[in-house]
């Protein structure tokens, strides 16, 4: 494994990519052969930096985590002469700190904590060595080789995990519906169809850190009993959906996805269904009439997924 001495993150969110950050990438690359740092400096992809009103492209530089923004081809011999081999900070592209209108905002802000996007903009999503290397799919390790179903909800039910849908529902309880349910077929669903127009929460999720969704997943079907799971994603995010795909052939190439999983004799795969842009679909009976092929439209409620979902069969449904 080679050692850098640093790492460039660059963005590549899709606002991102229209203003030429590819063409930052490639550039960005040859000039740190030009410059003989090629060796000495590598160049990732991550999704949206810091504050998305920020003028993209931008890229952070670790481990000194220096934010550089509103990049352009023609800065770039300078900026990598400066940065990396005289140790200097290019101030005119460098990101503003944003300070919080009232003073009484900054004691919240400074306690928060990176829970679901821990990993985004650290661990590159392209690469499942990465991940592991985080400590990926270590939970799932000892979920298989550990602990049963049951105890696996229990936990989830101690931690008071909530789903983040809007309703808040304890996972857990959801979870324990879904593995009581009669039946030997059983489902596991992502629901990546943002419930918020333009939040973009999913989205960011998917394409900077694919390997906790699927690594989630696994452990839900686990729980509950399943075999097969579908990630349900918009259209409109091809970089997401191509993120998650290579995500999921990477894991089964590592016997993470698939028959026998860790040799622990549990077998679950994985499928990406695309929506066609209905923002009903964000509904979890309207998501599931998508996944069957038909028009996307809310059902009545009772039965609930978890007794009757996808195909008629036992289904859990996450956001």
């Amino acid at each position: 494994m080679a050692f850098y001495r640093s790492t460039v993150l660059v963005s590549v969110d899709p606002v991102c990519v229209e203003k030429g950050a590819y063409e930052i990438i490639d550039a960005l690359h040859d000039e740190l052969i030009k410059q003989g740092l090629i060796d000495e400096v590598r160049v990732l992809e991550t999704p949206r930096l810091g504050d998305p009103q920020t003028e993209g492209p931008d890229m952070v530089v670790y481990p000194e985590g220096t934010h550089y923004i509103n990049l352009k081809k023609a800065i770039l011999p300078k900026l990598v002469e400066e940065h990396f081999l005289k140790g200097r900070i290019l101030k005119d592209y460098v990101a503003p700190i944003i300070r919080p209108v009232e003073e009484e905002l900054a004691a919240p802000k400074a306690k928060e904590v990176r829970v679901v996007l821990r990993n985004v903009g650290v661990v590159d999503p392209l690469n499942i060595e990465d991940y592991i290397a985080n400590d990926g799919y270590m939970a799932l390790g000892k979920v298989l080789t550990e602990m049963t179903p049951e105890e696996v909800i229990q936990e989830v039910l101690d931690a008071k995990l909530r789903g983040r849908g809007g309703a808040g529902f304890p996972t857990g309880l959801k979870w324990r519906f879904a593995r009581q349910a009669p039946g030997d077929i059983k489902y596991v669903v992502c629901n990546a169809d943002e419930g918020d127009p333009g939040a973009f929460m999913n989205r960011r999720v998917l394409e900077g850190d694919p390997h906790s969704v699927i690594e989630g997943m696994i452990i839900a079907a686990y729980a509950i009993g399943a075999s097969q799971g579908y990630v349900y994603c918009r259209a409109e995010y091809p970089i997401a959906v191509g993120t998650m795909n290579l995500a999921m052939k990477q894991a089964r190439n590592l016997g993470l996805l698939g028959e026998n999983i860790l040799g622990s004799g549990f077998s679950f795969d994985l499928e990406m269904r695309m929506g066609a842009g209905a923002f009903v679909c964000g509904e979890e009976t309207a998501l599931m009439a998508s996944i069957e092929g038909g028009r996307g439209e809310p059902r009545v409620r009772p039965p609930f997924p978890a007794q009757k979902g996808l195909w008629g069969k036992p289904t859990n449904i996450n956001n």
